[in-house]
């Protein structure tokens, strides 16, 4: 699937799912493919390496059961950020491959849990692709979504997908924001930097 499709494919999901904000999807720029002639600009390895010097936070990002579903829905995103005061806007990136996002962008709802630094293997728990990401984890219900509010976090933040824009071989996600708050975390938030788990000193 190209770009716009995988664009347009997640507008479809949404206006199924009866989501009430606008959602378009942005025409995509002009691209095209490196010659064989070519050298590529960045070598894969490299871009990994060097982009794994900027430490991010940790969070898991949760949508509850769309219909017909056995339960709810979640994936560790390292690429989360806030966006917009006015509307207040939140954004993640999400692979055009996960299984993870078309049962996010049916349910038009999400949930941002910011981990803290002694959740590193519920980190792990929900980077697993296929297992029951949710067995033994405590969670309740956030207040406008619904969606899993995880126990022990640092903050949540709680959002309707507002719109979904296309990005190379992933999917810009913006939610709007219809509540948050923070959480009971005692020791300051989970880090990640050059494929590891950390904390502030």
């Amino acid at each position: 699937m190209g770009h716009a499709g995988a664009a347009a494919a997640a507008v479809r999901y949404l206006r199924s799912a009866g989501t009430p904000a606008p959602v378009e999807a942005l025409p995509r720029p002009e691209l095209r493919c490196v010659g064989e002639d070519e050298r590529a600009p960045v070598d894969p390895a490299e871009f990994r390496r060097v982009l794994g010097s900027f430490a991010t936070g940790v969070t898991v990002v949760t949508a509850p059961a769309a219909d017909g579903e056995d339960g709810p829905a979640g994936f560790a995103c390292q690429s989360f950020s806030s966006l917009s005061l006015d509307p207040p806007l939140v954004a993640f990136m999400v692979g055009r491959t996960s299984s993870t996002w078309p049962r996010i962008a049916r349910a038009g709802v999400f949930c941002v849990n910011v981990l803290g630094a002694g959740q590193g293997e519920l980190c792990r728990g929900f980077a697993v692709s296929g297992a029951d990401k949710f067995a033994g984890v405590a969670y309740d219900a956030a207040p406008a979504s619904g969606a899993p509010r995880l126990a022990g976090t640092l903050a949540w933040i709680d959002c309707t997908i507002h719109a979904v824009h296309t990005g190379g071989d992933h999917l810009i996600v913006v939610g709007r924001v219809d509540a948050l708050g923070t959480g009971e975390a005692p020791d300051g938030p989970l880090i990640f930097h050059r494929g590891r788990f950390g904390r502030l000193d």
